[in-house]
């Protein structure tokens, strides 16, 4: 008998499993030369804008491309080869700066700086507009970085957050709630605190009633599997998070049972629609309409030669060279040690051989 009622018990667990999320890898990782199936937008992603004539100044100097901004990502892509292409997510740039560049097909001229990080590496990446007097490039990939991180609450789960208002949650744009249940237990501590959740169409939102500071809000997209498992409380109602987001694992308790059937047959639902249809809250109107990624891909000439490319678009030595060309200080893998500065007064670090803090505010003449 026992062994029966754990069949039954893994039968019941494993029908209520959800449908993995697909990765989103597009905001998050720098690609150098991926093959241009990477390139096509993924489900949610969507073109804000598509600049013609841009220059890779620091890669690809001299090379006219075009820049696709997209809800996730920047994109450049060369018009001699669509194989010579970058991928930016919004999640790596650190900053945005505008400053003189000297380009091989316009002379020295303001360019776009995008210094970024990723995989422990610092990377920098500028664009220089061949159109003149066309700002496009400078406001719209700010305006679009300057939406994205607005909105993160869509992408990233968040702890303590102003994100409940006199008992009442605060909507992000597309955000619609679908269930308000009193009385749920959070099983993060021994003694559980009981509070109200909230079911939506993007998230999933728990928040204590005596203290309203103390809540987690859950984005579908960082949701790894829920299901409902036995613990010391009875049944809970179990979420864990990508690992990206940190891989937690968060129990809830709702009584009873019929409701907590109901509620993880609602979240497996709505989690399967924003699967299909996720949203991302990036959003910006451009001024003008922009072109398909099918057009930016511009059909080019094959060589008689078949080349052979490995999952990231990588080609072995002659990709860590293209890597090589982005980085921010040539030759540096790693960050320095912190070292206190006297000029300064604070901790730095420190600079590289020949280089003071002091120098980098001494104008030569």
């Amino acid at each position: 008998m026992p062994d029966e009622e754990k069949k039954e018990k893994k039968r019941k667990e494993s029908k209520h499993k959800t449908n993995k999320f697909v990765a989103v890898w597009q905001d998050r990782e720098i690609r150098f030369d991926t093959p241009t199936a990477h390139l096509q937008n993924r489900k949610g992603e969507a073109v804000i804008d598509s600049i013609n004539s841009v220059e890779d100044t620091k890669g690809n100097n001299g090379e006219r491309g075009s820049l696709v901004v997209t809800n996730l990502r920047i994109m450049w892509i060369s018009h001699k080869n669509s194989r010579t292409n970058l991928s930016i997510g919004f999640n790596t740039v650190v900053s945005i700066n505008i400053r003189k560049a000297k380009s091989k097909l316009r002379g020295a001229t303001q360019a776009l700086y995008i210094m970024t990080k990723f995989g422990g590496s610092r990377f920098e990446f500028i664009f220089t507009s061949l159109v003149q007097h066309s700002p496009r490039l400078f406001t719209t990939v700010q305006a679009v970085l300057r939406a994205y991180e607005t909105t993160k609450l869509y992408r990233d789960l968040k702890l303590r957050g102003s994100i409940v208002r006199d008992g009442h949650l605060v909507l992000l744009p597309e955000e619609s709630i679908y269930s308000q249940l009193k009385g749920v237990w959070n099983l993060s501590s021994e003694q559980g605190n009981l509070g109200t959740f909230f079911v939506t169409n993007v998230r999933l939102v728990w928040h204590a009633n005596l203290a309203q500071n103390f809540n987690v809000s859950i984005p579908y997209m960082q949701m790894q599997d829920v299901r409902v498992r036995s613990s010391k409380f009875g049944p809970a109602l179990v979420v864990e998070t990508s690992q990206h987001s940190g891989g937690y694992i968060l129990g809830f308790r709702v009584d009873p049972a019929e409701r907590l059937d109901s509620v993880l047959k609602e979240i497996t639902s709505l989690h399967a629609v924003f699967a299909v249809n996720p949203i991302f809250g990036v959003s910006h109107e451009s001024e003008t309409k922009p072109k398909q990624l099918d057009d930016v891909l511009q059909r080019h000439i094959e060589d008689d030669v078949e080349i052979v490319e490995g999952e990231d678009g990588g080609g072995g030595a002659t990709h860590d060279g293209v890597v090589a060309a982005y980085y921010a200080e040539p030759g540096k893998k790693a960050d320095r040690e912190v070292v206190f500065d006297e000029h300064l007064g604070l901790a730095v670090e420190a600079m590289p051989p020949g280089v003071t803090t002091k120098s980098l505010w001494e104008i030569p003449f």
